[in-house]
């Protein structure tokens, strides 16, 4: 009976150390987990970091739109080329309007994506030429407006005229990207390169 209760106890002991060193272990990882990445303040690093991510954010809102089986669709492969000299938007030099209250001025960013679009019979490279517009407010970076010209690869047409885009493909997963950037979940460059 008497060995029976220290079993017991050994048992229940146990038990209590390995709740000990489960709960430090979870409490750990929670705070390395609170300890969030920290979303550019300024844009050039911003861009940067989206365009590295923006083919795979792209590609899954295809997925998500696109009925299963299809085997229509248009796949990111590369987004680059960022020029961020502001567009002179009529005669003259460029003046931005005066910012919004709480909000900053907005911002321009010239970016291109490489695209394949996979057709019933045929697959198509597209380069497509967008003009994003971001402001920075006191909750972080958030788009304003998306401009997209769409064009063929290697350069044989004139692209199409620019199409507010926001909503589109690229737009979305601008928009997406940015909220995973506002919540702290993007890691950037450095953090990758250290882990390797």
């Amino acid at each position: 009976m008497r060995s029976q209760n220290l079993t017991r106890k050994g048992v229940f002991r146990l038990f209590f150390y390995f709740l000990c060193f489960l709960t430090s272990v979870l409490l750990e990882n929670s705070s390395a987990k609170s300890q969030n990445y920290v979303c550019p303040a300024d844009l050039e690093s911003l861009i940067n970091l989206l365009l590295r991510d923006l083919p795979s954010y792209a590609n899954r809102v295809t997925s998500r739109s696109n009925p299963i089986n299809s085997p229509s669709g248009t796949y990111v492969i590369l987004a680059g080329k960022p020029e961020f000299a502001p567009l002179t938007l009529g005669p003259g030099v460029y003046s931005p309007a005066a910012p919004v209250e709480g909000e900053g001025v907005p911002k321009q960013v010239f970016f291109t994506t490489l695209e394949k679009q996979y057709l019933a019979n045929r697959a198509d490279l597209l380069q497509n030429y967008h003009w994003l517009f971001l402001v920075r407010s006191d909750s972080g970076w958030r788009l304003v407006m998306l401009y997209s010209q769409l064009g063929s690869y290697p350069t044989e047409n004139t692209p199409t005229s620019p199409r507010e885009s926001s909503t589109g493909i690229i737009g979305q997963a601008v928009q997406l990207w940015l909220r995973d950037c506002r919540a702290g979940v993007i890691k950037s460059s450095n953090t990758l390169e250290r882990k390797n």
